[in-house]
């Protein structure tokens, strides 16, 4: 059975991703805002919402640019869907997981990342914000294959 996620890049006036820092499997990932797909959402509504749990930001989802899925044998078969986002209000902060208890919460911090800090992070999910992002950043237009295979 196929599991859903989104995740969503969100920019600020200097061309800034903004990023959150998690920690799962005894180390920090940094990685676009966003997770699961909730029962009766479709994934821009679970990326608006996770966007606000993550990092307090109101956003409007726009368009589609990755879809993702991870098709593993040791893992379960999941999709992630990634958009471009566009902040609408609120303000930023390190949110919760309401999933999680007080002490179980992951998120160590949220900020916005420029090109260079990005290439330089040692644990990034997922590796198309190194390169591929910003050439579809700087040119404004798709220029990639929207459908990828994780393995």
């Amino acid at each position: 059975m196929w599991i859903g996620g989104a995740r969503t890049v969100i920019l600020d006036e200097a061309k800034r991703v903004l990023m959150v820092r998690q920690h799962h499997e005894g180390k920090d990932i940094w990685m676009l805002p966003g997770g699961g797909i909730e029962e009766n959402e479709d994934s821009r509504q679970a990326a608006a919402r996770e966007i606000k749990e993550e990092t307090g930001l109101d956003v409007e989802i726009g368009m589609l640019i990755w879809h993702v899925e991870q098709i593993r044998e040791d893992k379960e078969q999941r999709f992630v869907n990634f958009f471009m986002g566009e902040i609408k209000g609120g303000s930023l902060k390190k949110g919760d997981d309401p999933e999680r208890e007080r002490n179980e919460q992951v998120i160590r911090e949220v900020r916005f990342m420029d090109k260079e800090e990005i290439k330089k992070t040692e644990n990034l999910y997922p590796e198309y914000l190194r390169d591929e992002l910003w050439r579809f950043i700087e040119s404004g237009t798709p220029k990639h294959e929207v459908f990828k295979i994780r393995r």
